[in-house]
């Protein structure tokens, strides 16, 4: 009872704040008279929302599909790349000039490419998420298995421990705070990749698709509940990616505490 009160807690301000804005957004859009085109009213998106569910909601888990199977994929990789580099910094100061080189591409004008390579349905959707997630991981995940104290180091070879134990009870509990600020990163550019890519074409059940037809066929309250679809599912999956860190934490009290 007293989490919840505490949660409870946290959450009235940003609600307060939320209803606050949407009664605005509402007043304003009818004291100034802004053109649709510019910004519905929030209770036209709303009724566009509930009236084409039976559209957006498939089209949203199609695109969050693409987006989750993109954060799976770039993570892993990230991830593992962080380990090797971990161990061997060489290669790290070697590699590490072209990953930023890679990460500094903008997407949207890589995603025409990779339709070209991978086709125009899910697979270049999934690629271009997969890539934006790729680099915060990787950065973080690195800058945790080597922010290590040398006093842990040195301890635990005092006691003759080898290097995947080092690994496993020194390093890994520490790179936890920054492998799940970068994976909560991750969470929401993989959702942001999946969209842009499908501004280039693909299945009409994208949602991507479904807000860029919705604005060209002057339907913006469309185009806007499709958006707060993809809000949505976006949030939702931070929040999974959040209970993931609450409970991982609770496994491993020592990257807590190196948190703090």
């Amino acid at each position: 009872m007293t989490r919840l009160r505490h949660a409870t807690t946290e959450w009235l301000p940003a609600l307060a704040i939320l209803v606050l804005g949407l009664v605005g957004w509402e007043l304003a859009v009818k004291a100034f008279g802004i053109q649709k085109f510019l910004l519905p009213k929030p209770s036209e998106i709303l009724t566009a929302f509930w009236d084409q569910r039976d559209i957006l909601w498939p089209a949203g888990w199609y695109t969050f599909t693409e987006a989750f199977w993109g954060f799976v994929i770039g993570v892993s990789f990230g991830i593992g790349a962080a380990v090797v580099l971990a161990r061997f910094r060489a290669l790290g100061s070697a590699l590490m000039p072209y990953f930023i080189a890679a990460s500094a591409i903008p997407i949207i004008a890589f995603a025409p490419i990779a339709n070209a390579w991978f086709g125009i349905e899910k697979s270049s959707k999934i690629f271009i998420a997969a890539l934006l997630c790729f680099f915060p991981v990787l950065v973080n995940t690195l800058r945790g298995l080597t922010s290590v104290k040398p006093q842990q180091v040195e301890l635990m070879r005092s006691y003759a421990a080898r290097d995947f134990t080092v690994f496993k009870r020194v390093r890994i509990p520490t790179s936890l705070p920054y492998v799940f600020a970068s994976l909560k990163v991750a969470s929401v550019l993989a959702m942001i990749g999946a969209i842009v890519g499908e501004y280039f074409g693909g299945s009409q059940q994208q949602l991507g698709i479904q807000i860029k037809n919705s604005a060209a066929l002057f339907q913006f309250e469309t185009a806007w509940a499709a958006i707060l679809v993809a809000c949505i599912l976006g949030v939702g999956f931070y929040l999974a990616v959040s209970l993931a860190e609450i409970l991982t934490m609770r496994r491993y009290p020592s990257a807590e505490r190196a948190r703090r």
